[in-house]
């Protein structure tokens, strides 16, 4: 999942693990991409690769604005911003322990 980001050029992506906080998923992964359409583009890659490779279909909203991409593929969400929307939500701050702001795993 992580490669299939990179390969399609997603920037500042950061894994957050949620096992024990959340019944929601294991992980969230947050990335930016550097328009709408790279936004939507990089989403709708990532859940092919997802059926395809894994067999795992995936629920995905926000792909028609592109502003905000939510991927849920089960244990795992993965969220895909423009830059503007995700400084706006600031989501890291929101799951990552006080503290591991800066810290976090970015790839």
């Amino acid at each position: 999942m992580l490669a299939s980001l990179e390969d399609d050029k997603a920037e500042s992506i950061v894994e957050i693990d949620l096992r024990g906080r959340s019944d929601v998923a294991d992980f969230m992964v947050i990335c930016s991409g550097r328009s709408s359409r790279q936004v939507a583009a990089i989403a709708e890659k990532l859940a092919d690769r997802l059926k395809q490779v894994f067999g795992i279909g995936v629920k995905m909203e926000g792909k028609e604005t592109g502003d905000w991409v939510l991927i849920d593929s089960g244990d795992v969400i993965v969220h895909v911003f423009r830059p503007e929307v995700r400084d706006f939500y600031q989501l890291e701050k929101m799951w990552l322990p006080a503290g591991q702001v800066g810290a976090a795993r970015t790839l």
